[in-house]
């Protein structure tokens, strides 16, 4: 599905309860900025090193440019999750690593910034990203993984339907550590996220 284009030639929105799902654009700046520096103690052992100039501006373009070479060449889809009621940046949803032929399959990541955390946020948008996967990707399979410790994770995993499948070492490099993780998948035929 190179070049993907989506109805009317816009951007995909993605909506669920009290989510709406969006690219992130170069207006997001101020909020994304504000949300991350003061989640970063809260974010810092899931995530990998921030860089010394993480929530710098320069940094926000350059991120923006990765994605839009990435969603262009059809491996990523990153989205940021706004609060509908106010526009309040929440966090972060990604499709990532998406392999076509035959395995058509991606992985998720997300984050939320520790304001919101444990709010039931995550949730519905992991909840709306799925569809998208499944009916405008035409994927397969969505992959994610989490710290053996992050309970809160394994716990939204499993309340959007993806299943256990394993337990990888040293699987990714996260705040300057290779750390073990716990493999979940959802495919296209399981059922039916509620």
């Amino acid at each position: 599905m190179r070049g993907l284009i989506f109805p009317g030639g816009r951007e995909p929105v993605l909506e669920r309860d009290r989510v709406t799902l969006r690219y992130p654009e170069p207006g997001d700046y101020t909020q994304w900025s504000e949300l991350r520096d003061k989640s970063r103690r809260f974010l810092e052992p899931w995530e990998p090193t921030w860089a010394p100039d993480e929530v710098s501006r320069t940094a926000f373009r350059r991120r923006l440019r990765r994605y839009q070479r990435e969603i262009r060449a059809d491996v990523t889809y990153p989205f940021f999750v706004f609060r509908t009621s106010d526009r309040a940046l929440l966090g972060g949803c990604t499709v990532s690593n998406v392999r076509r032929g035959v395995t058509q399959s991606a992985s998720l990541g997300y984050w939320i910034g520790e304001p919101y955390a444990r709010q039931g946020y995550m949730g519905e948008a992991v909840r709306a990203i799925v569809p998208f996967v499944f009916g405008v990707l035409t994927l397969h399979r969505l992959e994610a993984a989490c710290i053996p410790g992050n309970d809160a994770s394994k716990r939204l995993l499993v309340s959007a339907g993806f299943r256990e499948e394993g337990y990888a070492r040293s699987y990714l490099q996260i705040n300057g550590a290779w750390r073990d993780h716990i493999l979940f998948a959802l495919l296209e035929d399981d059922r039916p996220v509620r």
